[in-house]
């Protein structure tokens, strides 16, 4: 499994990586809702290869036959493989590129909260919880956590599809035997 793995992974990793450092120079030119259809976007697509990789894993080591568990712990290490490969390219991008990407976004989240029409006191509040989280967002460990979160969720649902689909139990040698005899 090993080597299906890191071969799927890395490929997912190579695509999901290039796509999302190519899609950064859009993000500008077609706006944030449209940004962050096409990064998802990417990343289903990316992670098509979690379906390749469990397949060929099963055909190829297992002689067509995986359990759902199998299947999924494939599934999952490819999913995690192609996390890291994103977060690192968003960590490289984003620390030594474009550190001041994310303050677009805090401002939008803080001028929605201010136009909500809520009391000062809440308002007050919320605003400084949203500075807060772009203070934090500054330290590279915090910045990796947030990262991660993009993609994983993504991955984990084409992964359980995925193994659900693929899954193949081995047929009983009395039941080959007795199809054999008809």
């Amino acid at each position: 499994m090993k080597k299906t793995v890191l071969t799927f992974g890395l490929i997912a990793g190579a695509i999901i990586s290039a796509l999302m450092g190519a899609s950064l120079v859009l993000a500008d030119k077609i706006g944030s809702a449209h940004s962050m259809a096409l990064g998802y976007t990417i990343m289903v697509a990316s992670f098509l290869l979690i379906y390749f990789g469990i397949r060929s894993y099963r055909d190829n080591e297992l002689a067509g036959r995986i359990s759902f568990g199998r299947a999924f712990s494939c599934g999952i290490l490819i999913t995690l493989i192609t996390c890291i490969c994103y977060v690192a390219m968003w960590e490289v991008l984003y620390f030594n590129f474009m550190p001041h990407f994310m303050d677009g976004y805090f401002a939008a989240q803080i001028h929605k909260v201010q136009s909500a029409g809520l009391d000062v006191a809440t308002t007050a509040a919320r605003v400084a919880a949203i500075e807060h989280s772009q203070q934090l967002y500054q330290n590279p460990i915090v910045n990796m956590a947030y990262t991660i979160m993009e993609p994983l969720p993504v991955g984990l649902l084409i992964t359980l599809i995925s193994a659900a689909l693929l899954r193949r139990k081995a047929t009983s040698s009395v039941a080959s035997a007795g199809a054999a005899l008809t």
